[in-house]
């Protein structure tokens, strides 16, 4: 299949790095930092029914697969045919897929990026995803401006709090010096949601992963707009503004995949 630019999803974009000629390392990262972040919609047997879910599974050579597509248009291009599906992230999908020898295919015959991720694999991207970030408490004695970060790291933060919606107000890159001299940097958000500083915590620990880089290479902390520490880092750091929510979003019922701590069960 041929897309025009226009039609190409992130999860192509990230494919059609990994594969090119020369790619380093990095882009096979950056290519599972996608699908982990995209909504995939699942084929399904039959409709759900609550929590429960029945994917269809496909023998092939390699193994056995459920199949999912990074948009609905391209699952219905895929079926012939109406089908039923389960709407979810990839993360969501990982978790559920852990431990079940079972792989993905993604976009098969369907689009560029077109692929069958092994068992092995999946349960590789659920593992990393369950990484938590350490807490420490720094003494830090001087803010900076950032420097030596690859470009990669700050594409992925950027990336990152893309999809942060009304997380936080904003966040701040800056560089540390503590009081015994060493050097480090830190991200910190600034206004965020209480309840949603281990998200924010967690998706900045993930940009590290993904990018290739040592853990460990960045802080995050959290202060208010108000703290006189906010105004340091606005003079020194580089700033990332999260989205904004466009309206309250209405009452609906929890769709199966919705809740990262409920994922679909397989019957």
């Amino acid at each position: 299949m041929t897309a025009d630019t226009e039609e190409l999803t992130p999860i192509d974009i990230a494919h059609a790095a990994m594969e090119a000629e020369g790619a380093a390392p990095e882009a096979r990262l950056r290519f599972y930092e996608r699908i982990a972040d995209a909504e995939l919609f699942l084929m399904l047997i039959e409709e759900a029914e609550g929590e429960n879910i029945s994917p269809e599974l496909f023998e092939l050579e390699e193994g056995r697969f459920v199949l999912a597509f990074d948009r609905e248009e391209r699952l219905a291009q895929f079926a012939e045919r109406p089908a039923p599906y389960a709407a979810l992230s990839g993360r969501i999908l990982a978790e559920m897929l852990r431990g079940q020898e079972i792989g993905l295919g993604l976009n098969l015959g369907v689009a560029p990026s077109a692929i069958l991720i092994p068992p092995a694999a999946m349960d590789w991207l659920c593992d990393t995803l369950g990484h938590a970030p350490e807490e420490t408490e720094a003494q830090i004695a001087q803010f900076t401006a950032p420097g030596g970060l690859p470009e990669a790291l700050i594409t992925a933060i950027d990336t990152k709090l893309a999809t942060a919606v009304g997380l936080a107000k904003s966040a701040y890159l800056v560089g540390t010096v503590d009081a015994a001299g060493g050097r480090g940097h830190l991200l910190g958000f600034v206004d965020a949601l209480e309840p949603a500083q281990g998200a924010l915590a967690k998706a900045a620990s993930e940009a590290l992963t993904f990018s290739g880089i040592e853990a460990g290479a960045m802080d995050v902390a959290f202060f208010a707009a108000a703290d006189p520490v906010t105004a340091r880092l606005a003079a020194v750091g580089l700033r990332f503004d999260l989205p904004e929510p466009a309206k309250p979003e209405p009452l609906f019922q929890e769709a199966p995949g919705s809740n990262p701590d409920k994922p679909p069960i397989l019957k």
